[in-house]
């Protein structure tokens, strides 16, 4: 859906849709949408600025950060966006950028994708890291078993050979004692 800056001169434009899974690229192999992306926004112009005000719904498949298992994630997010019309520069030139200017979205040319708003919204709402439950323990660093399904036949005690010489010393002072 395409919001035009000539039509929201004209009026508010209510937004009810619903996105199906597949249909907004995430730009990663690592996030699926398994559930409709639903959204109920508002999208007007505003002193030359377009606003988008509403709430967004969906279910992504990520991957839980120590076992790499799919884990279903519920991702709810409301927001409160405004776009502003890139300035239009004779040349591009370097400027600092003040703390207020990071707040502020930029759109180019006659108005803006509803699906990358949509997308970067998403995106904003993940966690950093998802754990699949509290006591994972994810993977054999030596095997890669998964250690929540069975246990691996590695050797527990395996040492650091670089470690090799502060042991010597360990078990020399060990026998002075």
């Amino acid at each position: 859906m395409f919001l035009d800056v000539k039509d929201l001169a004209v009026r508010k434009l209510p937004i009810h849709k619903s996105y199906a899974p597949g249909s907004i690229d995430y730009h990663s192999s690592e996030i699926k949408q398994v559930g409709p992306l639903d959204v109920d926004a508002t999208a007007e112009l505003f002193d030359g600025d377009i606003r988008i005000a509403g709430h967004l719904d969906t279910k992504v498949e990520l991957s839980c950060a120590r076992c790499l298992e799919p884990v279903v994630e519920e991702v709810s997010r409301a927001f409160d966006l405004s776009y502003t019309p890139l300035p239009k520069q004779s040349k591009p030139e370097e400027e600092r950028l003040k703390d207020d200017d990071a707040e502020i979205a930029f759109y180019s040319g006659e108005g803006l994708f509803l699906a990358d708003v949509l997308r970067e919204q998403v995106l904003l709402a993940l966690p950093m890291k998802v754990i699949c439950q509290s006591d994972c323990r994810g993977l054999c660093a030596n095997c890669g078993a998964n250690l929540n399904h069975e246990e691996c036949r590695c050797e527990t005690h395996a040492t650091d050979p670089r470690m090799a010489p502060l042991a010597r010393l360990k078990q020399d002072w060990l026998k002075k004692q």
